[in-house]
């Protein structure tokens, strides 16, 4: 009787890979590494720095369209007009950064500039004093209650700007509050000049000149950079996140009490309504100057070229002199819109 023989194995069969004799089918051969392409430069310089050349592209045509529009009068108005937004908005990345909002900083500006005019007869430092008092407290209660109270920073500071407003309101009466003679230093703050350069065009520059340090090099913004990026990590890590957006929130109302009383010494008064949008303003600034809403990426000199860029664009539209100040809102809201779709589409791009 003939012996059984067993069919070949079929090519696909594990049995038919792998050496002579071999009875364990070997893994397949790994697939070849393809070569990762760098992203194009433009797309990277977008990504990175696209305010900075928007900035640049809104110079050129103001100067190549408008006579007046490189004077260093025009420059150094647009520089002092946009230095108290520059300055909320300052307070605002550091919120950013940490995945946070605040509504609150309109609100805490107006509070700063009423409780500084109401304080300045008693003299120019208990008026400064009082007003970063005032707003420093309001800043501490959004951060408890963002920490303690695990309220998120939208419904926190939605409130405190509702509060903040009408305490503001029922305090002065709906009336402005006519800054003291006495203290001459706020009204220095507001008008004064160093030189050519107006005082609060300098104290933006320092203010920048400092958060960007703090950002860069030290132990506080690499905490901050942290928490907006991974909040649970850095709690893993052992980093003191609550203690991190407490001194966010107390930062940003600073600030933003900061600008009020810098606005109150160039009005001559501290004003309930003074600051009513400028919230909106100081996000648009950090979302064109290219933060990330969600956090972790980002700093304060994007947002000095989203404040700058902001203001040259509303000056460009005021020397054209033909668009009313509402299609101006209209303009500035298809330009942001623009520029969050444009740095939307180019971080996909980068991180896919």
């Amino acid at each position: 009787m003939a012996a059984s023989r067993t069919p070949a194995p079929d090519a696909t069969s594990p049995l038919a890979v792998g050496s002579v004799g071999s009875t364990q089918g070997t893994a397949p051969a790994p697939a070849p590494i393809l070569p990762v392409r760098p992203a194009p430069r433009w797309r990277t310089l977008l990504r990175e720095q696209g305010a900075l050349v928007g900035l640049v592209v809104v110079f050129v045509i103001g100067v190549s369209r408008y006579v007046a529009f490189a004077t260093p009068e025009n420059l150094l108005n647009v520089l002092r007009q946009n230095s108290m937004v520059g300055l909320v908005a300052l307070g605002m990345t550091f919120v950013i950064l940490t995945g946070g909002i605040d509504l609150s900083v309109g609100a805490v500006l107006a509070v700063a500039g009423v409780v500084a005019a109401a304080l300045s007869p008693q003299g120019t430092l208990v008026a400064l004093a009082g007003g970063l008092a005032a707003a420093a407290v309001l800043g501490l209660v959004n951060g408890l209650l963002v920490t303690r109270a695990r309220i998120q920073p939208f419904v926190v500071t939605l409130a405190t700007m509702i509060a903040a407003r009408g305490a503001a309101l029922a305090f002065t009466g709906e009336q402005s509050v006519r800054v003291d003679a006495a203290a001459t230093g706020l009204s220095w703050l507001g008008r004064g000049t160093v030189g050519p350069l107006p005082v609060p065009v300098l104290l933006l520059a320092l203010a920048y000149a400092v958060g960007w340090t703090v950002l860069r090099h030290r132990p506080f913004g690499r905490h901050v950079y942290a928490a907006g990026d991974d909040e649970t990590a850095a709690r893993l890590l052992g980093l003191r996140v609550d203690r991190v957006l407490l001194g966010v929130y107390v930062l940003s109302a600073v600030l933003a009490g900061l600008a009020g009383i810098v606005l109150a010494g160039r009005l001559g008064a501290g004003q309930p309504v003074a600051g009513t949008g400028w919230e909106l303003d100081a996000i648009a600034a950090v979302v064109v100057g290219g933060t990330v809403l969600t956090g972790g990426r980002g700093g304060a000199g994007l947002t000095l070229a989203g404040v700058l860029l902001l203001g040259l664009i509303l000056n460009l539209l005021n020397l054209e002199g033909t668009i009313s100040p509402w299609w101006q809102w209209v303009v500035r809201g298809v330009f942001l819109l623009g520029v969050v779709v444009v740095q939307s589409r180019v971080q996909r791009s980068a991180d896919g």
